[in-house]
């Protein structure tokens, strides 16, 4: 339902027509017009209108122009110069064609550039709610810098709209404020909810498994977030601290996830700057106690983002490539490298904090997101230092802490599967994997990423399983080198000492139908440590395999091996095994224990020291044997 306010409110006042206030626009006047959807589009619909009359040689500055008025046609006559700070559309092609000045700028610093005057403005065009009783309007849909423009204006322009919302917080000024006010004839700038395929639902799962209770958030528009807003329904005290207010955040408050009390600052409060999105969402916005908006310097500033604990920056990029590098959007979509490296270091200074970057492995185009490099794209976040997470819909390529090799295979296991053999053999040619590492390709073609599962043992030790990755080299020869001597002739049945790369390698590229390996971790979802390991592998041409399986001494006792050895007889059995064979040394009383304790019948054969085991599976657990 679209706000109708329909009191009076104009009596009394004294509203003037656009015309009267074009008279008042002199030649090289610089003119602040309110951002985005706030944009008052009465008066510019009015400056644009080349029979108006309006004076020439005019500076117009908006943060962000995203509305159709200040047209590519208008810009192209040479009586208007458009100043933004975020390349979004219609700036995008304009500002290649030179027609439109782009400031790069911090969005964060922009608040600061106005009030010292280092941006100078003569005439603020601002886009307000009718006034109360006692005289003072609401900003509505935006807030980001117009007070400051305001205090450096000469003359103060205020659309009065009475569709807009009003918004709580920082969003209040006085009539007195104005020189001039005009009566809208726009409705405002209104957003359809973006559309969510099976593609960007995938991401917004991979996102959510990361996102945890408490958790701060900053959404913009795009499917990603309007996905991600449903996955994180069941989260428990989310708190909202973000540039945009969307659709998607609406039902998410509405869901009940939201409290934001584990916030740091605005605690109760969901927190925004604009509002993007249906007449749903402003009717909804409309004196709606929960929400407030301040201005960009208390939203985006790096420094009061960091005082919430658990902030998650998600941002949506154009391409990545396998270092980590990023490109973002030309479009007005996600964010611009101003907005994005503000909220990077918000979270950086989170504690709990991570910078999570999403996209799909191929453009519409059919074309790969995940490339050797990104050195050719606009819009390039040169800071693959802080990039934690990408993620796509094949995953989560966890990137702090680790080296340039290990980030290109975590990259190349979340690209396209058809892309993936050529980022790796180029990373190779480059030397960024070893010249002898194998690409298998059944591990890209075939690996199980329905094959998931999390689990709380005793002492509420969370572990969370999942299918082995070629990625995981590094992480597997760790494990190795924390096993005791036993523990390794347990497994191996031979004393090993060392566990190389050529080794290793070989261990975890698997082909996921006649070998299955499964690995769990503790930790936060992405970045987790590997503490167990179990595998079978099947005969060739026979419906057999060996089953084994090793968890980390300090890990030993909470049942991960039964649980483990579980998941692997389901996955078996779905999978046409009929029998399965494991050699345990009689010294082994542990290992014994565990197959005993799965509840399923085995029988065992002792030959020289070792229980050779057979375990049918033809007509046993009909119930899902991974269950607890």
């Amino acid at each position: 339902m679209i706000l109708k306010r329909k009191d009076g409110w104009e009596k009394g006042l004294s509203i003037v027509t656009p015309a009267k206030v074009l008279e008042r626009i002199e030649p090289g006047m610089r003119i602040f017009l309110g951002t985005g959807v706030a944009e008052p589009r009465t008066l510019v619909s009015h400056l644009m209108d080349p029979d108006s009359g309006p004076a020439q040689d005019l500076e117009l500055i908006q943060l962000v122009s995203i509305g159709e008025t200040i047209s590519l046609k208008a810009l192209a006559t040479n009586r208007y110069r458009l100043k933004t700070f975020f390349s979004g559309w219609p700036a995008s092609d304009a500002i290649t064609a030179g027609r439109v000045d782009l400031i790069p700028s911090r969005f964060s610093e922009i608040p600061r550039l106005i009030e010292s005057g280092r941006i100078a403005i003569d005439a603020a065009f601002i886009q307000i709610t009718p006034p109360d009783e006692a005289g003072y309007c609401s900003l509505g849909m935006s807030v980001d810098v117009t007070r400051a423009a305001m205090e450096q204006a000469e003359l103060v322009v205020g659309e009065i709209n009475d569709q807009l919302p009003v918004i709580f917080g920082d969003t209040f000024v006085h009539l007195s404020e104005f020189d001039m006010l005009v009566r809208s004839t726009e409705s405002p700038m209104y957003y359809p909810r973006w559309q969510v395929d099976e593609v960007f639902d995938q991401i917004a799962e991979h996102v959510a498994a990361v996102i945890r209770d408490g958790s701060c958030l900053a959404f913009t528009v795009g499917s990603v977030y309007e996905a991600l807003g449903r996955r994180l329904s069941g989260r428990r005290n989310l708190g909202i601290h973000s540039p945009f207010f969307t659709d998607a955040l609406m039902d998410l408050v509405k869901s009940g996830a939201v409290t934001n009390r584990a916030k740091g600052i605005f605690r109760g409060k969901s927190v925004a700057t604009y509002a993007v999105g249906t007449p749903e969402l402003m009717t909804w916005l409309d004196r709606n106690p929960l929400i407030e908006f301040q201005s960009l310097d208390k939203v985006i500033a790096p420094t009061q983002i960091g005082k919430n604990p658990g902030f998650m920056g998600i941002l949506s990029a154009r391409k990545a490539d396998i270092s980590g590098s990023i490109a973002l959007h030309k479009g007005f979509v996600p964010a611009g490298p101003g907005d994005a490296i503000d909220l990077m270091h918000g979270a950086e200074i989170s504690p709990g904090g991570l910078r999570i970057f999403t996209m799909p492995s191929r453009n519409r185009e059919g074309k790969p997101n995940i490339l050797l490099s990104v050195a050719n794209y606009p819009n390039q976040l040169s800071v693959r230092e802080s990039v934690d997470m990408i993620v796509t819909e094949y995953g989560i390529a966890s990137l702090n802490g680790r080296t340039v090799r290990e980030r290109a295979q975590a990259l190349i296991e979340i690209a396209h599967p058809d892309d993936r053999r050529e980022l790796f053999e180029g990373a190779r040619e480059k030397n960024i994997l070893y010249a002898d590492q194998i690409f298998l390709e059944e591990s890209t073609r075939f690996y199980p990423t329905e094959i998931t599962a999390q689990h709380s043992f005793k002492d509420g030790l969370a572990v969370r399983f999942r299918a082995i990755r070629p990625s995981d080299e590094e992480d597997m020869r760790r494990l190795f080198y924390r096993f005791s001597d036993q523990a390794v002739y347990y497994r191996y049945f031979s004393p090993i000492k060392t566990m190389p790369h050529a080794q290793m390698q070989k261990y975890v590229n698997v082909d996921y139908r006649h070998v299955m390996s499964l690995v769990g971790l503790v930790g936060e979802p992405g970045k987790g440590l590997i503490i167990a390991e179990a595998r079978y592998v099947q005969e060739p041409q026979r419906p057999i395999a060996d089953v084994a399986f090793v968890v980390d001494e300090e890990y030993q006792g909470h049942g991960i091996a039964t649980f483990l050895y579980r998941m692997l007889v389901r996955l078996a059995r779905e999978r046409g095994v009929q029998r399965l064979t494991a050699d345990v040394l009689a010294s082994n009383k542990a290992m014994m224990m565990v197959f005993e304790k799965a509840g399923l019948p085995f029988s065992a054969r002792l030959e020289e020291g070792v229980y050779a085991l057979t375990i049918p599976l033809e007509d046993c657990c009909e119930e899902d044997p991974s269950s607890p």
